[in-house]
């Protein structure tokens, strides 16, 4: 092409582009040269084209290439999309090639007691939403599907680490009040609204479609849910959790609770904390013998109790939750910041923990949200408010919550290669902080320890957290830039990442 000539105009690129016209017609004897050379056809040495193949062959050849580099890039699609789309399975492998154990995500997980608010969590997240809302959302579904141990009538406490200022801070849920002699005031919805308001990124709306949509249209009971059912009986639950002859749901039984989904869609509208709880209140009112109360709940957030140690900071919630004895117990059992040996360390034994639950979300940047909720007793005071389809705790002042509300979260020194944020957090046993002491020794003891102690349990040589404990424990950690999730038991727990 003449460089004298005019400006070219690119047009759509074929794959046999005719030459652009520059102002002088090109030899009639010349064949147009393709944009994909083909590999058959010989060259001589001075660029003349000897032994072409026919067009059609030529064309067809490069069309075989084209398909082949267009099937390569779809597999790679679907390798990189394919654990996108909300199912419940594992998550596929990143696109570099390289798989992950059961557990460990490149970017955030959950974990919790039900695999319907674990996956709910997830999309949250994958939504673009943060721990914090994952953890809230996971929280208020499995206040529909686990009335068993939590509820909107329950009392939540929470500990959030945030990666960008390395900070801590403490959910509390405030002293606790009754409507009624035996009968709670619910603070479930204005302590994690004020949660998610001072620390979330999705609209509080967002948080509340899937679990008012699970109370509406229905959830199936599943194992945990059936065997406090079986275990309690439906005295003062029927017609939410009992057939039409008394007897209690099976596993696998659909249940639904229209009255507790007009509660959350209409706490979806309320701007402020205060108001979210109003909502709630304001129904409550109507039931007999309650009386409407003077003032509603007073959660707050407050900065977390601090143990400063070689290994890093520890962090957990303040009292009147079991934090403060935590952090006293480990700093017994770590005198000289050597950890102790023993795999399950004596200490003092508490009073009888209520029926609780937990969850927790990490991210691959090392935020943390780990929350611990009851209703004291197993479905808490068992009184259905009539208006409002939520079970009310049996909570009073001199309750002993400082059992079963102690989350931990240790924020490693630069010098830790094991993880830069560990989270955990135990419920259902009357020496909680034993599980949770003995599996922050096990990682302060290192990977060769560990390791160690991993091996000895599986050979039935030592006793693991949760015969410390007899309980159910959950580890989060963020740990070069991915997000692990762990539980003990194993399978007490369903796990959701991306």
């Amino acid at each position: 092409m003449d460089p004298a000539a005019g400006p070219v105009l690119y047009q759509k690129l074929l794959l046999w582009e005719p030459s652009l016209e520059s102002g002088e017609e090109e030899d009639e004897g010349e064949t147009l040269e393709p944009l994909v050379p083909d590999p058959w056809r010989p060259q001589d040495s001075s660029g003349n084209k000897a032994g072409r193949l026919p067009t059609a062959w030529a064309g067809l050849a490069a069309a075989l290439l084209l398909l082949a580099v267009g099937c390569s890039l779809a597999v790679w699609q679907i390798q990189t999309n394919g654990g996108s789309t909300g199912s419940l399975g594992p998550v596929a492998p990143p696109p570099r090639g390289h798989a992950h154990p059961p557990g460990v995500y490149h970017h955030g997980a959950i974990i919790s007691p039900a695999a319907t608010c674990s996956h709910l969590g997830r999309e949250l997240l994958v939504a673009g939403g943060n721990v914090v809302d994952a953890g809230v959302g996971a929280a208020l579904c499995l206040a529909v599907v686990h009335p068993h141990a939590t509820g909107l009538g329950a009392m939540f406490w929470g500990l959030f680490h945030n990666s960008s200022s390395g900070n801590a801070t403490a959910l509390m849920p405030g002293p606790v009040q009754t409507l009624a002699p035996g009968l709670a005031l619910p603070a479930a919805l204005p302590t994690l609204h004020l949660l998610h308001a001072r620390f979330g990124r999705l609209p509080w709306q967002h948080l509340l479609v899937g679990p008012a949509t699970l109370a509406q249209k229905g959830f199936l009971v599943d194992a945990p849910l059936a065997r406090a059912l079986a275990a309690r009986g439906t005295d003062g639950l029927c017609p939410l959790l009992c057939h039409a002859d008394g007897t209690p749901l099976g596993p696998g039984a659909r249940a639904t609770n229209p009255k507790l989904a007009a509660v959350l869609h209409r706490a979806a509208l309320a701007p402020t904390a205060d108001l979210a709880g109003d909502a709630l209140l304001s129904l409550l009112a109507r039931d007999p013998g309650v009386e409407a109360p003077s003032a509603g709940p007073r959660p707050t957030l407050e900065p977390a109790l601090q143990l400063p140690m070689p290994q890093g900071i520890l962090f957990t919630t303040p009292g009147p939750s079991a934090g403060p004895e935590l952090l006293a117990q480990l700093e017994a059992a770590l005198p000289s910041g050597t950890p102790n040996p023993e795999p399950c360390p004596p200490l003092p034994q508490t009073v009888v923990t209520p029926a609780s639950s937990i969850l927790a979300t990490v991210d691959s940047s090392g935020s943390v949200l780990l929350l611990t909720s009851s209703l004291n007793s197993s479905f808490g005071s068992g009184h259905l408010s009539p208006n409002t389809g939520v079970l009310l705790s049996n909570l009073v002042a001199r309750s002993a919550t400082s059992t079963w509300a102690c989350p931990l979260i240790l924020h490693s020194s630069p010098d830790d290669t094991e993880a830069d944020v560990l989270g955990l957090v135990a419920s259902g046993t009357p020496d909680v902080a034993r599980a949770m002491t003995q599996a922050l020794l096990s990682h302060l003891a290192g990977p060769q320890t560990q390791a160690q102690h991993q091996q000895q349990a599986q050979e039935g040589q030592m006793e693991s957290a949760s015969a410390c404990g007899q309980g159910t424990l959950l580890q989060v950690a963020a740990h070069a830039e991915h997000a692990h999730v762990s539980s003990v038991p194993s399978d007490c727990c369903p796990l959701q990442g991306f």
